[in-house]
């Protein structure tokens, strides 16, 4: 494993596609396949899901974004600390899972440009860190909480599933229906409770971590997933979004930070960012 076959990994995970990230890398596309197949030889495991859309990544490729991405600032990092001496910023943000590749690789972008020397460290959500981009619910004693985004939960079915016919599903279309399960997930947690219920008793095929995953399990046709209404996943054709009936499935993301850590200037622009983006429509 090297840096040139991590810097590639990421590439294609940010941008979705091995033909986009080999075009922003500035190489060959079948180099970067090259790099990327090498990778995961090395690995021993698949890293993403290749659709004729782009990819997807798989729980193992989620696992390896996040240290790939710490391991890659930490070098330019060290890079950097040899060319200038301009004051190195360290700030830890803790994350969780299922943000929006998309929106969150924007933010972090602005983020970095922003801050002179800062070197940023993307940690776990219940690591210790300068701010987190949470749900209200994991709120600590002490801290501020800033709404980002909300986003509305739809059902994920594969193509060509029957109930993909109906513009919208009611609670009853779940009784029996082979389903993905998520966890840790708000709408799962208030969606599986109101089935039971109602006496609904959905199929469980499978319990997994990451959005990513769980639709590529939805596109194997293994079951269906409730997913975040990102649009970019509206423009998958492989998977078929409907909303569901009778339940209002919402999760709000926030910035959350110490109140006692207001006005150090990493945190003030990371805060003005975040408050940008409440004022703008979800994805």
């Amino acid at each position: 494993m090297d840096l040139r076959q991590l810097n590639y990994f990421v590439a294609v995970y940010e941008n979705g596609s091995i033909s986009a990230a080999a075009r922003a890398c500035h190489v060959a596309q079948p180099s970067l396949s090259a790099a990327l197949q090498q990778l995961e030889d090395e690995l021993g495991t698949t890293l993403f899901v290749r659709q004729s859309r782009g990819v997807t990544p798989t729980e193992d490729g989620e696992r390896l974004y996040g240290h790939a991405g710490r391991l890659l600032s930490q070098m330019q990092s060290l890079k950097a600390s040899f060319r200038h001496s301009v004051a190195r910023v360290q700030f830890r943000l803790g994350l969780i899972r299922a943000l929006g590749v998309e929106r969150m690789s924007q933010l972090l972008r602005e983020f970095s440009a922003g801050v002179e020397g800062l070197e940023l460290h993307l940690v776990e959500p219940d690591d210790d860190a300068d701010a987190r981009i949470i749900t209200p619910k994991m709120l600590k004693a002490g801290e501020q909480f800033l709404p980002i985004w909300t986003d509305c939960f739809l059902i994920a079915l594969p193509a060509g599933h029957p109930l993909a016919l109906k513009q919208s599903l009611q609670l009853e279309d779940f009784d029996g229906l082979a389903l993905i399960k998520r966890t840790p997930c708000d709408a799962w947690s208030q969606f599986y409770p109101e089935l039971i219920r109602n006496g609904i008793q959905p199929d469980i095929r499978a319990d997994i971590h990451t959005i990513e995953y769980a639709l590529g399990l939805v596109s194997a046709g293994i079951g269906a997933a409730l997913v975040p209404d990102f649009e970019v996943l509206h423009d998958r054709q492989d998977v078929v979004l409907r909303p569901i009936k009778g339940i209002n499935l919402q999760r709000t993301i926030g910035l959350a930070y110490p109140r006692s850590k207001a006005g150090q200037p990493a945190l003030d622009w990371l805060r003005v960012l975040c408050q940008q983006r409440s004022y703008e429509p979800s994805e």
